[in-house]
């Protein structure tokens, strides 16, 4: 069985675009392809993703997961672990190990309640 070729009809709506307007095409499909992507992973979290997140910014895994129940029992694990840790480490002028081991060890979660309101 042979298919049949539609190419040819299949792209004149494409034939009288320049490349500079066929490359704007195609970054405008790929963004609508991929926002409902995106506004997913920017609602949608879990604690294991947020030790994740944590662990790639060079903090060890008994750290992470002390955070991460903390930011979970405060009601604050949809803000992101990581922005939590981010918010800690400016106010404190520390890098990321050292403010996640602070957070892990009781302090600072005035910082997180202060910015975001309503948390515990």
């Amino acid at each position: 069985m042979a298919r049949e070729d539609t190419f040819a009809e299949a792209r004149k709506h494409l034939a009288g675009l320049a490349d500079a307007d066929l490359e704007a095409r195609f970054w405008e499909l790929s963004r609508r392809c991929t926002d409902p992507l995106v506004e997913l992973a920017r609602t949608h979290t879990s604690p294991s993703i947020e030790r994740s997140v944590l662990m790639r910014m060079g903090i060890d895994s008994p750290t992470c997961r002390a955070v991460v129940s903390e930011c979970e029992a405060r009601g604050l694990l949809g803000h992101g672990a990581g922005h939590v840790v981010l918010v800690a480490m400016r106010a404190w002028g520390t890098d990321a190990p050292t403010a996640a081991a602070r957070l892990a060890a009781g302090e600072g979660w005035d910082l997180a309640a202060a910015k975001w309101g309503g948390a515990r």
